[in-house]
C-alpha cells in the first residue's frame, strides 16, 4: 500500500464504522417506506449502522462495541447536521435558544455513542450466532 510519509492511516475500527454508517443509508430508506415509521438519517446510522458495523467487526476480529461506539458518534453528528441544515434557518435564535441548542447538541453527541455501542454489540452477537451455526 502506498503511504505518504508523515501521514497516519485510518484505523480498522474507524473503517468498519464508516462502512456501517454508509451501509445503513439504504436500510434507513427502506425502513422509511414502512407506514408510521419515523426513521431519521441520524437514528438509522446510530442504530442500524452500528449493528452492521458490529457484524463487520466480528468478521474482521475487531471489537464490535468499539465499532458500534464510533458509528453511534457518526450517527449523532449526522443527526445534529440534519437539524442544522433543515431547521436552523426557520428558528428564531435568541440567547436562551443558543444555550439550549448547545446543551442539546452536547447531550446528543454524548448519548449517541452509547446507543451505537449497544447496537454494535447486538450486531456482533447476531453475526457471531449466525456464523457459528
Amino acid at each position: 500500500m502506498f503511504r505518504i510519509p508523515g501521514r497516519r492511516s485510518v484505523s480498522q475500527v474507524w473503517r468498519v464504522a464508516v462502512v456501517g454508517a454508509i451501509a445503513s443509508v439504504p436500510a434507513t430508506v427502506v425502513l422509511n417506506w414502512v407506514p408510521n415509521s419515523g426513521a431519521t438519517p441520524g437514528g438509522g446510522v446510530m442504530i442500524i449502522g452500528a449493528m452492521i458495523a458490529g457484524a463487520f467487526a466480528i468478521a474482521q476480529s475487531i471489537d464490535p462495541g468499539a465499532a458500534g461506539l464510533r458509528t453511534g458518534l457518526l450517527g449523532g453528528v449526522v443527526a445534529v447536521l440534519t437539524f442544522v441544515v433543515t431547521q436552523a434557518a426557520t428558528v428564531t435564535w435568541s440567547v436562551s435558544m443558543l444555550v439550549f441548542f448547545g446543551i442539546a447538541v452536547t447531550f446528543v453527541l454524548c448519548v449517541s455513542p452509547l446507543f451505537g455501542w449497544v447496537s454494535g454489540r447486538v450486531g456482533g452477537r447476531i453475526a457471531g450466532a449466525i456464523a457459528s451455526e
